[in-house]
């Protein structure tokens, strides 16, 4: 079964950084254009950040510009999202998802709640929490 795992979620001080790592269970995420996505409670899901998979091309949603940082690895298959001055509105869980090409990082910027089309894989999430 192709998914893509989350890791690196908890609990942080407001003012502080993450690093969450995703990496792809039977498949290679290096392939993919890969997001990340954020749902915090009662909120829909929206993109946060999205690296392109052919030249790395990257996207930052404004509220996180800055901030956050997406970056991919392919020697460990692995893309990672540095989460950097986080705050409480930073509170959600984090997801993954990835997107062939040719059109995958346009279709991950533009990806909305609702859409009438889907990311082709997710992973399950990690729960970011911001609190003191």
């Amino acid at each position: 079964q192709l998914q893509l795992v989350e890791s690196g979620g908890g609990l942080v001080p407001p003012g502080g950084s993450l690093r969450l790592s995703c990496a792809g269970s039977g498949f290679s995420v290096d392939d993919y254009t890969i997001g990340w996505f954020r749902q915090a409670p009662g909120k829909e899901r929206e993109v946060v950040s999205c690296i392109g998979e052919s030249d790395g091309s990257t996207y930052h949603a404004n509220s996180v510009k800055g901030r956050f940082t997406i970056s991919r690895d392919n020697s460990n298959h692995t893309v990672y999202l540095q989460m950097d001055g986080l705050s409480p509105e930073d509170t959600a869980t984090y997801y993954c998802a990835a997107m062939g090409a040719p059109l995958g990082f346009k279709l991950c910027i533009l990806w909305r709640s609702g859409n009438n089309y889907d990311m082709e894989y997710w992973g399950k999430g990690t729960l970011v929490t911001v609190s003191s």
